[in-house]
């Protein structure tokens, strides 16, 4: 089995936010080199007890349980019900707003330890398809990604995660599935954020293949500068900036990441990208 190609730089990252919420781009990641202090710190909880003043009563256990439960999107508590019926559906509701969470929180080894319990007790919810996938994408795991967004599409017709599907298939290196991937999304007439991505990938392989100027004349029109930009257009500033710099044309590359990081300084790396080319 060949190795997938490294990512040079991921494109995509989950456009259509967590199952049944669309979220903005613009929030800081949150540090990764911290993710496994929780985990430790769970692992130490058990050594020994808990203070009791640190205890949960009943009364704040029912409220953070009601908390937990209403995260969800009421589309989302709807499918598991009807799948599950509203008895068995209670608990895997909160198991989901709890992976949902982690996932939101970029804590994505939590929400595959959730989700893997959900897949297995409900596989034909979609909106835990959906998320697995995401949660398995952001992990590196291209295949298993790749194969559980395609269950997403099958039960739900959605194709807002296609552009997650091509970026795993660009990473594995399957460039023809990539293109009919491209090619399904301008023929469906999916929404311009879903496009928008879709562009960002099939750009993001030509330049794995060499062709830099190619992937730039595809980008090329969303370069344009602009007053009142949304996150589309800042991201596709960013990714061209990309490839002006890898193009070795360094002043455009400049003035792009220059405009991006005027608008959303704390978005993308561009302080870290304009300092090294100054």
């Amino acid at each position: 089995m060949s190795r997938p190609r490294e990512v040079k730089f991921q494109v995509v990252t989950n456009p259509s936010g967590a199952p049944g919420q669309r979220r903005a781009r613009g929030a800081v990641p949150e540090d990764r080199s911290r993710q496994g202090a929780s985990t430790e710190a769970r692992a130490r909880g058990r050594q020994r007890p808990q203070p009791v003043w640190d205890r949960e009563s009943e009364r704040e256990r029912r409220a953070r349980r009601r908390a937990e439960d209403n995260d969800l999107p009421p589309e989302v508590r709807d499918e598991l019900r009807g799948a599950l019926g509203p008895d068995r559906s209670a608990g895997l509701e909160r198991r989901l707003g709890i992976a949902t969470r982690a996932y939101d929180r970029d804590r994505y080894r939590e929400a595959l330890a959730e989700l893997r319990v959900l897949v297995r007790l409900a596989p034909e919810v979609g909106a835990v398809r959906e998320l697995y996938g995401l949660t398995l994408y952001q992990l590196g795991r291209w295949r298993e990604a790749a194969r559980e967004l395609r269950a997403f599409h099958d039960l739900t017709g959605s194709f807002d995660q296609h552009p997650v599907i091509a970026d795993c298939e660009r990473a594995l290196g399957r460039d023809k599935a990539v293109v009919a991937i491209w090619n399904a999304l301008r023929r469906e007439g999916v929404d311009r954020e879903v496009l928008v991505e879709g562009r960002l990938v099939v750009a993001g392989m030509m330049a794995d293949r060499g062709d830099l100027e190619g992937a730039i004349a595809l980008l090329g029109p969303g370069g344009k500068s602009l007053r009142h930009p949304d996150i589309c257009h800042l991201r596709q500033w960013y990714v061209l900036g990309d490839l002006y710099e890898r193009a070795g044309e360094l002043p455009r590359a400049r003035e792009l990441f220059t405009r991006v990081a005027s608008f959303s300084p704390d978005l993308f790396d561009t302080e870290d990208r304009l300092a090294a080319l100054r």
